[in-house]
């Protein structure tokens, strides 16, 4: 049994949220594989995609710091039992992936994110390509915005760009919901690697042989190389003036990885 997602490997937040995918689909299963071709990725796993997005939405999110509204780690339930944490990471690039700043509640926006997939039009494999204004379950008046994994974002976030800000005017547009609370899982055990003598700028492959979940990380990090594994750089770029709030920028190709590294 298998499902696949249409992926646009070249935007990060998309590219991790198909490894929270694997992770999801792994842990609900007690095993599954994975790999990337040129425009999807595929899920060798004993469930279906509604099947794995219909247990991971009714499953609950426990803010694990009570006190900490932005930063606290978080657990999702039974039965994921995931706990994650990776933005506290000092020694693996962890805390410069962090997006989030300030007054955004970062267990509030996953909650709104989760909520808003418990609609049958994400569960195809155009799921990551689903956009949506995104509502607090707990106060349905209210928008709330994402975490800004999403690269469509981040071109048209800076004032620089539109020629204003909306972050300072406080406008709420479309999220990917998909991407946004699926990358916050994929990226707790696959991390980008820091790029030497560059703050902020990262790599990351696309594998594209059948993989266990344990080999997702050392594949993403590039230490196992495959031919047809294309690489990948991405900056996480400071997308308001006081320079707290950031987004994931699209990336670019470095190579086709259609050799062997020597």
């Amino acid at each position: 049994m298998s499902f696949t997602v249409r992926v646009d490997a070249k935007n990060p937040g998309q590219f991790f949220a198909c490894c929270g995918l694997f992770e999801l689909a792994h842990r609900v299963t007690g095993g599954a594989e994975a790999r990337f071709d040129a425009t999807h990725f595929i899920v060798d796993a004993q469930c279906t995609l509604t099947e794995l997005l219909d247990r991971w939405t009714a499953s609950p999110i426990e803010q694990l710091e009570l006190d900490d509204d932005s930063a606290s780690p978080m657990r999702i339930g039974g039965p994921f039992n995931l706990r994650m944490d990776w933005w506290k990471d000092t020694d693996s690039g962890g805390r410069e992936l962090k997006v989030w700043a300030g007054t955004m509640q970062s267990g509030r926006i996953m909650r709104a994110m989760v909520a808003a997939l418990r609609n049958a039009r994400f569960h195809d494999e155009g799921l990551l390509d689903v956009g949506c204004i995104v509502y607090d379950p707990d106060e349905p008046t209210k928008k709330v915005e994402p975490f800004y994994f999403d690269a469509r974002r981040a071109p048209n976030s800076h004032s620089r760009d539109v020629g204003f800000s909306p972050n300072d005017l406080d406008l709420t547009t479309t999220a990917f919901p998909a991407v946004e609370a699926l990358a916050l899982v994929g990226l707790q055990r696959c991390r980008p690697g820091l790029v030497a003598d560059r703050r902020r700028v990262f790599e990351y492959r696309a594998w594209s042989t059948p993989l266990p979940v344990a080999l997702a990380a050392p594949a993403v990090a590039g230490c196992i190389n495959f031919i047809d594994s294309p690489r990948y750089r991405f900056e996480v770029w400071f997308r308001t003036g006081q320079k707290k709030h950031k987004a994931f920028r699209p990336a670019v190709l470095i190579d086709k990885g259609d050799k062997p590294d020597a």
